[in-house]
Formats: C-alpha cells, structure tokens, sequence
C-alpha cells in the first residue's frame, strides 16, 4: 500500500512540476516578425504556389523505394541463425541484386541526372 501511495505521489508531483515548467517556458511575447507567416526574417520575393520539378518527386520516390529494400535487408543477422541459412543467403543476394539492377537502370536513363 505505502509503494502504491508513493507511486501516486509521485506521479501527480511530477505531472504538477511538469506543467508549471510548460506554462513557464510557453510564456512569450510575440513580435511582429514571429507572427508572420515566413519565420525567415525577410519578406517573401514571390509566390508560394509555384511548381515544383517534377526530379524532386522522382527522388523522393527513389529514396523511399531503397530506404524499404535496406529496411527489408536489417534482420538479415537475425536470419543467418535458422536452419537453412543457405537460402536466407540466397533472398538476401537476390534483393541486393534487384537493389542494384534497379539503380544502374535508373541511373542509365538519366533519373538521378539534375541539369538537362
């Protein structure tokens, strides 16, 4: 019962610390700069809306393919301890091979280029 009680204590004594330390620090004095939509300092040169390149969501869409090839190849350690450890070699080497043919295809048709 006393461990349950000072548990409680505890956790009502940190949550009160915790928010008067939040409404402390969140007390601030906005300037006319700060409440601008650009935080950049400056004024903005022109408008927001423009059109983007369509090569940054081609990168994009590169970088989130590989990022999931390595992801799928992070528990490869983990799987070199089954009991066929021949054929978790075997998909690894074929992912890593399709990884690369991927890549060198791209990289021949020019997706990675930025000039033109």
């Amino acid at each position: 019962m006393n461990m349950l009680l000072f548990m409680f204590t505890l956790s009502l004594s940190l949550t009160i610390i915790l928010t008067m330390l939040n409404l402390w620090l969140a007390q601030t004095n906005p300037d006319s700069e700060k409440l601008s939509p650009y935080e950049c300092g400056f004024d903005p040169l022109g408008s927001a809306r423009l059109p983007f390149s369509i090569r940054f969501f081609l990168v994009a869409i590169l970088f989130l393919l590989f990022d999931l090839e390595i992801a799928l190849l992070l528990p490869l350690p983990w799987a070199t301890q089954l009991q066929s450890p021949l054929t978790t070699l075997t998909w690894a080497s074929t992912m890593l091979l399709l990884l690369t043919l991927g890549l060198m295809y791209e990289w021949a048709q020019g997706g990675l280029e930025w000039a033109e």
